[in-house]
């Protein structure tokens, strides 16, 4: 049986936490109001900010070109404009002294999450939201989201990484997870899950 590619190797490791994840989401009704959609917002730019120096990381834009066109945090900032909503200040910890592999694990869910915004996008259009107002950060990336992600892991699968750089990658996807969770409960702080 072949060995697993590395990004094989990092879904199986998000599994559970990506299903943990999308309940958690899904009891917060983000799609019920534009209200609850805002505070969904609120997590997603938090999250977007802290990967901000990632995206602009030199070693890792030298891996891929277009790393810095990829961030949205400023998508979800404009979002919360739109939605009336304060743009919340920017916090200090940031992720911009991680070994690449690490990096590599926090934006390998970044990236992914794209994927998933392609479904998320329909049903903030139920909201009256759009790629133009108040759902822009779910918006289709520039040379379509499945080619954006087949670049993107076609170069995590190509690198020559360790063992432990593996680990290192995987931990730091988990952890990723943990992050957003984190700030989705403190966005929905207020509101009672259903």
């Amino acid at each position: 049986m072949p060995a697993q590619l590395r990004s094989q190797r990092l879904n199986r490791a998000i599994h559970a936490p990506h299903q943990q994840l999308d309940a958690l989401v899904k009891s917060y009704t983000p799609f019920d109001s534009r209200e609850h959609f805002a505070h969904f917002v609120v997590a997603q730019y938090r999250f977007q900010r802290a990967l901000q120096p990632l995206y602009r990381d030199p070693r890792l834009v030298a891996l891929i070109p277009d790393l810095a066109e990829r961030c949205r945090a400023q998508q979800a900032a404009d979002d919360l404009i739109d939605l009336g909503m304060e743009i919340p200040p920017a916090e200090a910890d940031t992720l911009g002294d991680l070994p690449v592999a690490a990096a590599l694990g926090w934006l390998f869910v970044s990236e992914g999450s794209k994927l998933g915004a392609a479904f998320l996008i329909k049903r903030a259009a139920a909201l009256g939201l759009s790629e133009s107002f108040g759902a822009r950060h779910l918006g289709e990336p520039a040379g379509g989201r499945a080619e954006g992600w087949k670049r993107f892991t076609r170069m995590l699968d190509g690198l020559a990484l360790s063992e432990h750089e593996d680990t290192l990658a995987e931990h730091a996807a988990g952890a990723a997870f943990e992050r957003f969770t984190v700030l989705l409960r403190q966005a929905y702080a207020h509101t009672a899950p259903a």
